[in-house]
């Protein structure tokens, strides 16, 4: 199968959904970016996909070496300016939307998820660096970073501190000269070494002498692979994963600082590492929703060419009802998750230009768009294996990979359950409980679909009982409930869209996708408001022991 950007979709979209037209008067390079992004996707990126998952990164003696073709694609990509699509002007870039490297993510997503992982995060770096470091490191290292010659990582995790960041152990000294010397391990590094630049720039976060434990005593520093000197850094790499999926992707283990320490300099004030590290964490969490969308989209594609072409009892299987049913699921569930991601970047880029309820829309919209986004993805894979039956199981056909590659982004970034909690333990209440309770205005306003408007009862009833429940209870149920406020979401762009559809395959297609997801998955999401609100009080009545 030969994976093919949606670009048609994503055009409409990005007019109805995002509202591109408020964002740039240009809309023809909106029409080149998409273009040449399909064009950059399908033509580089997908034909190392197969590659990359059968011939994985190799690490020896502290070197990675990437999967053949990597390197030459990698180029195509720097030469092409796309790392800059939405960077900062000033840094060497275009300065354009950030929904417009969405776009482009969500193609090399689609196309190799494995591959796409090293832009992402720079995307990420980027924002935290132009938001947060001094007028030098922007001057020495970001055009570099926007230019794609120095990729960027995010070094958060340790051996024993996963999702609690404030147990890291890492520390910094200062050098007196306004440098500092790193000591630490840090694993689970995405690109943390590999052979497609001759630079990699590190951004980490670290305790510095005196700082208080937890979050609070945090600082973010940024530590390049080669110093300004041009001499090798003091850090290296110890190992690379052996993983489930994304093969191509070198997930390392990184230690600074085994002999005098590694040098870095601070990216903001000293104990205000979280602060940015959270701009860098944010952009990377929709960035991974992103994932989801794209993998949703090339195993719908997959699945939907097998089914066209397999022949069972005299008639393709695509004509077989729980076929169509499964096909129509995948394409629904794709459309939903794509207008939901896409709004919030268009809320973020609202938010980038000084609205500050968009930028407040957004932080409400990103526990969604990451977990929701992710969990579709892995979803669709499995349906996609399914639709193949016996042959999905098995490698040579491609769908296999899919729901492998796509199993991971559930997991990083934050788990999906952390997303839950975030939006029951902050974004439910962000100034008062007004970014969110205005939301559900703006969608019970529009709304008309009968379905939909009793989703939105749910969703406020059940959002009325949290913020009344111990924070206990409410993170008990805060999964089902992230669930059903993103189908109300996704329901509500897709009930615009349809609202304005015409005539032509691209219409039918996109209308019978509204109407499916109306009609079975809004339905589905008002049965999770049980759980919701139920769960909490159900599983504290059970002890641990019963569960076991």
């Amino acid at each position: 199968m030969s994976f093919k950007c949606p670009v048609t979709d994503q055009r409409f979209v990005l007019d109805h959904v995002v509202g591109i037209g408020d964002l740039t008067n240009d809309l023809e390079i909106v029409d080149a970016v998409l273009e040449g992004a399909a064009a950059l996707a399908e033509g580089e990126f997908a034909p190392l996909n197969r590659v990359g998952d059968e011939q994985p990164s190799r690490w020896n003696e502290g070197e990675v070496t990437t999967p053949p073709g990597f390197k030459g694609a990698w180029r195509s990509f720097v030469e092409g300016g796309w790392m800059g699509l939405s960077a900062p002007e000033y840094a060497g870039g275009q300065g354009l939307p950030l929904i417009l490297s969405a776009a482009l993510m969500e193609d090399l997503n689609g196309a190799n998820l494995g591959f796409a992982l090293c832009p992402m995060l720079s995307f990420a770096g980027i924002e935290a660096l132009d938001r947060h470091g001094s007028d030098e490191l922007k001057r020495d290292y970001l055009p570099k970073i926007v230019s794609g010659e120095w990729p960027a990582t995010m070094n958060l995790t340790e051996p024993q501190a996963g999702s609690d960041v404030g147990a890291l152990k890492t520390r910094a000294e200062p050098n007196g000269d306004g440098s500092w010397r790193l000591k630490g391990t840090k694993i689970f590094i995405t690109y943390g070494e590999h052979d497609l630049s001759e630079n990699i720039i590190h951004l980490v976060l670290a305790r510095t002498p005196g700082a208080p434990g937890g979050t609070s005593g945090i600082s973010l520093f940024l530590v390049p692979k080669i110093l300004p000197d041009g001499t090798r850094n003091d850090l290296r790499c110890v190992s690379i994963e052996h993983k489930l999926g994304i093969h191509a992707s070198p997930t390392c283990v990184l230690s600074f600082g085994d002999d005098d320490g590694a040098i870095g300099w601070l990216v903001g004030p000293e104990m205000g590492g979280m602060r940015a590290m959270f701009t860098m964490m944010n952009n990377a969490r929709l960035n991974v929703g992103l994932q989801g969308v794209g993998i949703a989209e090339a195993a719908t594609q997959r699945a939907v060419a097998y089914a066209q072409e397999r022949r069972q009892g005299g008639k393709a299987i695509s004509d077989y009802p729980d076929v169509r049913r499964m096909l129509l699921r995948m394409r629904a569930l794709t459309s939903g998750a794509r207008s939901l991601v896409y709004y919030a970047f268009g809320q973020a880029d609202r938010g980038h230009r000084g609205d500050e309820g968009a930028a407040l829309r957004a932080d409400v919209l990103t526990p969604l768009a990451k977990a929701w986004g992710t969990d579709v993805g892995c979803d669709i894979a499995s349906l996609g294996i399914q639709v193949h039956g016996g042959m999905g199981f098995i490698e040579e056909t491609g769908a296999a990979q899919h729901l492998r590659d796509a199993r991971i982004a559930p997991i990083y970034e934050g788990t999906n359950g952390i997303q839950a909690a975030d939006l029951v333990g902050r974004k439910l209440g962000l100034i008062g409980g007004a970014a969110f309770d205005l939301l559900l205005a703006d969608i019970r306003a529009e709304a008309a679909d009968p379905r939909l408007i009793a989703l939105v009862d749910a969703v406020e009833i059940a959002a009325t009982t949290f913020r009344q429940s111990p924070s206990e209870d409410r993170l008990a149920g805060s999964y089902p409930f992230l669930t059903m406020c993103s189908i109300l979401v996704a329901g509500w762009l897709l009930e615009r869209q349809a609202n304005i559809l015409g005539d032509g395959a691209f219409h039918d297609a996109k209308r019978a996708s509204a109407d499916y997801f109306l009609s079975v998955i809004v339905p589905e999401a008002l049965g999770l408001a049980a759980g919701a609100q139920s769960g909490a009080s159900l599983l504290y009545s059970v002890a641990v022991e019963a569960l076991a």
